[in-house]
């Protein structure tokens, strides 16, 4: 009979990873402090790969939202709302996953501040997810010197989960998706292996 264990170290924000408000904001909570039922939510699937294509510095805003809404329909509250933009195919070559140019500026798409706050305060969504490393563009890392989307959905108490990967295979509506994730003491975040199931007529 052989029985396994392995200890080591683990960076609790590494690979497809749950962000806590913790880890960005004081006195908000831990990965432990978040209940399951905050972890399985209805998924809603942004599809901006089009236009992520066409420029890499894409930042979805408001107008981008109110358009999509248009087309298909009002965000619902209590969603799981997760930007597709293909980044993740990017994966595991990090020069072009990293998109640097001569200067070594970073050029990765992302939230904007407007569309995060339609989000959470008017939509009220529960979380959000992306396939980049931040939540935020790159360009607006730069121009505001710091992670302003990523420190204001954490600061309102929600999650988010990063370097989500296959939403390209997932419907626009209509799929669970699951971020659970054991929760060690204390911790501002951890990996997880984040799944969507899809609906059975899909």
């Amino acid at each position: 009979m052989v029985s396994m264990c392995n200890v080591g170290i683990l960076v609790t924000q590494y690979g497809t990873h749950i962000d806590a408000p913790i880890h960005f904001v004081e006195n908000k909570r831990y990965l432990e402090d978040i209940d399951l039922k905050e972890l399985v939510l209805p998924l809603i699937v942004l599809d901006f790969s089009t236009e992520v294509a066409n420029n890499n510095d894409f930042i979805v805003t408001r107008a981008h939202i109110e358009a999509w809404e248009k087309e298909h329909g009002t965000i619902e509250p209590g969603t799981f709302v997760a930007l597709r933009t293909d980044w993740s195919k990017r994966w595991p070559n990090i020069e072009t996953f990293e998109n640097k140019d001569a200067n070594g500026q970073q050029h990765a798409p992302g939230w904007g501040l407007d569309a995060l706050k339609c989000l959470i305060e008017e939509r009220r969504v529960e979380a959000v997810g992306h396939e980049t490393f931040d939540t935020d563009a790159s360009v607006d890392v730069v121009k505001n010197g710091d992670l302003v989307g990523e420190r204001y959905i954490l600061g309102q108490d929600k999650y988010q989960v990063e370097l989500l990967t296959n939403l390209d295979q997932l419907p626009t509506r209509g799929a669970i998706i699951y971020a659970i994730s054991p929760k060690p003491k204390d911790a501002p975040g951890f990996p997880v292996r984040a799944f969507a199931i899809k609906p059975s007529n899909d």
